[in-house]
């Protein structure tokens, strides 16, 4: 088998595979999207812990109104606004990713690429000083531990 036709193939099934992957799950039962969507929320009563885990009973109360939505047809967007609303973005575990909040997410990234960059400058900085050779110090120093004239630089100082 040639070559350009085994990297065909090998296309096919990465884009077969691509499809199939992308493709949307079966319709979830009402218990799975209360889990999902109680998964995505913070319990108000709890120190960082998801609606979906908590037994607390604000935790209860709040999948309970997840569920009553859910069987009332409503979408998971509109649960999760609904929430929002009642309970404020400090609710949801992921904070949006927009207005003041979308900070949480842009300041790590540009705290990363402004290190980066540090460090490059300094690498840059470091590469261009290079290192610096013997100084008139140290060449009279050297000179004299030889027992060489210190303005003879060929070393033919005393013929030791």
């Amino acid at each position: 088998m040639s070559r350009r036709l085994m990297w065909v193939l090998l296309a096919v099934v990465a884009v077969g595979a691509l499809a199939l992957g992308s493709r949307p799950d079966e319709a979830r039962t009402a218990d799975e999207r209360v889990q999902d969507i109680g998964g995505e929320l913070r319990c108000p009563t709890c120190a960082g812990q998801a609606v979906a885990t908590s037994d607390a009973p604000a935790a209860e109360a709040i999948r309970s109104q997840i569920r009553a939505d859910v069987e009332a047809g409503r979408s998971d967007d509109t649960i999760r606004a609904r929430l929002t609303a009642s309970y404020g973005d400090d609710i949801l575990l992921n904070p949006p990713r927009s207005g003041f909040a979308g900070l949480v997410w842009v300041v790590p990234v540009a705290a990363v690429v402004v290190a980066f960059g540090g460090l490059a400058l300094a690498f840059r900085r470091w590469e261009r000083t290079g290192p610096s050779g013997p100084s008139r110090r140290d060449r009279e120093l050297v000179a004299a531990a030889l027992g060489q004239d210190p303005g003879d630089s060929h070393g033919e100082g005393s013929g030791r």
